[in-house]
């Protein structure tokens, strides 16, 4: 659960930190570092949110020979 804590607070600390990522250079494809930045997160906040919920299940779930 601890594991499942820090993958969701990855994104939060990693946005949150605006002055490593508020300029322009590196520039991909036309676009700033900024945006495209911001843009990447989208995909690695839910890729983190995914292993985060399977981490919960799996934790959830009841050991085997377990009658509850």
């Amino acid at each position: 659960m601890v594991a499942a804590g820090v993958l969701l607070a990855i994104p939060v600390v990693a946005l949150m930190a605006v002055p490593t990522y508020a300029r322009v250079e590196p520039e991909l494809f036309g676009f700033p570092f900024f945006f495209w930045y911001q843009f990447l997160w989208v995909f690695l906040c839910s890729a983190l949110t995914y292993t985060a919920y399977r981490l919960t299940l799996a934790a959830r779930k009841p050991a085997k020979g377990d009658d509850r």
